[in-house]
């Protein structure tokens, strides 16, 4: 039966939401969209909503971050309540997984190993401990367990790290500089002699090692790529506002003056750093 005094009290906290989520499931009183749906059909808000987490932080927009870890915190509830009414488990079962695994993974901190440790040889000693819970599961394979949902460019780098530890990787950056230019020439191969698959295929290798080299340099591609992506909007609105001023869009500009103004705007952005 549904506790409607906890659902309406605003100090309800955790226990609040969770009543609430089960409300919205239930199947004779509950909302019919949330009844509807299934893991698979809210797994895209889920990657959706951790990254406006990550915009609001990159941001530091900490009110916007409070309303965005709510709506990551309700992805989490939502599957574990879909989990709890097939008898999988419930959102106790995920706290406590949880809660099982930072244990065990911080033994210098709740166990009797010491914690004068460098951060280098915590990194070492968690990778130690991971790769032993998945060999728990029988994931025995040097790639196993790295998720196949993840935004490509970090699957990328987990793949490459996972074979590192093995020893399958460059010794420098020399040797991942020179993959980037038989790559880059392999490409324009592609695209003068070879079908449009083909030259994705081309493309996909460049960026996979793109991504090495940004590991070699101790570069999170996805955090570069984002960062990157915010500058060209900086840049392209810049021009904008700047064709706005004299009653123009871009769209009666032409190239040749938004690349003045493109670098007008990235010279401006240089003298305010």
């Amino acid at each position: 039966m549904t506790d409607t005094n906890l659902i309406h009290d605003p100090k309800g906290g955790l226990p609040r939401l969770l009543e609430i989520m089960r409300a919205l499931r239930n199947p004779e009183t509950g909302c019919p969209w949330d009844v509807a749906q299934d893991f698979a059909s809210i797994a895209p808000y889920t990657i959706e909503e951790a990254y406006e987490v990550a915009d609001a932080i990159e941001r530091a927009d900490w009110e916007e971050l409070r309303g965005e870890l709510g709506d990551l915190l309700f992805q989490s509830v939502f599957h574990a309540q879909m989990a709890s009414e097939r008898g999988l488990f419930d959102f106790d079962d995920v706290a406590n997984t949880m809660s099982d695994k930072m244990v065990a993974r911080h033994p210098h901190v709740f166990g009797d190993q010491s914690n004068a440790k460098s951060a280098e040889q915590q990194t070492k000693d968690w990778e130690s401990i991971k790769a032993t819970e998945r060999l728990s599961k029988a994931q025995g394979g040097t790639l196993d367990g790295v998720a196949v949902g993840l935004p490509a460019l970090l699957r990328a780098k987990k793949l490459q790290k996972r074979a590192a530890r093995v020893g399958f990787d460059w010794p420098s950056t020399d040797e991942v500089l020179d993959k980037i230019v038989e790559e880059a020439g392999e490409l324009v191969e592609a695209r003068e002699e070879l079908s449009q698959a083909e030259v994705e295929e081309e493309f996909g290798d460049l960026l996979f090692v793109m991504v090495n080299l940004g590991r070699h340099l101790g570069i999170e591609s996805e955090t570069a790529l984002r960062a990157a992506n915010a500058k060209f909007t900086r840049r392209f609105e810049s021009i904008e506002r700047a064709l706005a001023a004299i009653g123009r869009t871009p769209e009666q500009s032409d190239l040749a003056e938004m690349d003045a103004l493109w670098d007008a705007a990235k010279a401006e952005e240089k003298r305010k750093s």
